[in-house]
């Protein structure tokens, strides 16, 4: 809970905050919560706002007591006035950005969802063909993705993406995925996030919300496919995710999977859905 008198306590509290937000937010299961979270975050983006300009001033007025590390009180003042500015300036850039997002809220707050897509129009491709979808192989976080972030920094995306592909034991990896809803028609990224890409391999990282993800590409055959007109169900139930799975070493076992759950569709095996319905798992 917030202090509302500590600052230091407090701003931990809104970057754990908004590091949870970050990995909470890849997917939503109710598209109708999506206007609620938009709202939170403009009250978190004004707030932000604020901080900035309170940060600013306090460098400022605070500059008799700045000195650097070699004790002179003139390069102290410089630098304090400097971060001042640099802050005074974010903050400006941040009302800006908060106008963006109020416009946005606008838009938002038109749409009435429904729970079921509307249906496809003749000729909008082949309904009922192949299709390619992305298979989550690997979601880590903590201080599991902060080496493969370091990885990154030190050797480049593609050497990660070599260390990421030992979590993927091919058919297995599919099959679970397929079980527990982690495959994506779009791999879900935030707008922070960063993707990379080698091969059937997309990982995607986010240095700032400390979290590191890998996908395969995957083809769904026809023949493998719910849909089609004569089996076609009239609703797709929400499935949640189940859990993750383990990497190629033993000090790796807390890897966990793709973030959301999704909700049953077209592109899951027939045997796997057969095996959701005995357990109960979904209709």
């Amino acid at each position: 809970m917030p202090t509302f008198y500590d600052p230091v306590s407090d701003a931990d509290e809104a970057s754990q905050a908004l590091r949870g937000l970050a990995h909470a937010s890849r997917t939503f299961e109710h598209p109708r919560d999506l206007y609620g979270v938009l709202g939170d975050v403009l009250s978190g983006v004004r707030s932000l706002r604020q901080v900035l300009d309170q940060l600013s001033t306090a460098h400022t007025e605070r500059r008799p007591q700045a000195f650097d590390d070699a004790g002179s009180a003139e390069a102290g003042h410089m630098y304090a006035l400097a971060a001042g500015d640099g802050l005074h300036e974010t903050a400006t850039l941040i009302h800006q950005a908060e106008g963006q997002l109020d416009e946005a809220m606008t838009a938002a707050g038109r749409i009435a969802w429904h729970d079921n897509p509307a249906p496809a129009k003749p000729g909008q491709g082949d309904v009922f063909g192949a299709a390619d979808r992305w298979v989550s192989v690997v979601f880590l976080q903590g201080e599991e993705a902060d080496q493969v972030l370091d990885l990154i920094d030190r050797d480049g995306p593609d050497a990660a993406i070599t260390h990421l592909s030992g979590w993927d034991y091919g058919a297995e990896t599919t099959d679970a995925a397929l079980s527990d809803g982690h495959v994506y028609e779009k791999i879900p990224t935030t707008g922070l996030d960063r993707m990379a890409a080698e091969g059937d391999y997309r990982m995607t990282y986010n240095p700032a919300a400390g979290h590191v993800a890998l996908y395969r590409q995957h083809t769904v055959a026809v023949e493998d496919r719910v849909d089609r007109p004569e089996t076609a169900p009239e609703h797709a139930h929400s499935m949640r995710p189940t859990g993750g799975r383990g990497g190629p070493a033993q000090d790796q076992v807390g890897a966990r999977r793709g973030a959301a759950g999704r909700s049953g569709s077209w592109f899951e095996h027939p045997g796997v859905a057969a095996v959701k319905q005995e357990r109960g798992l979904g209709l």
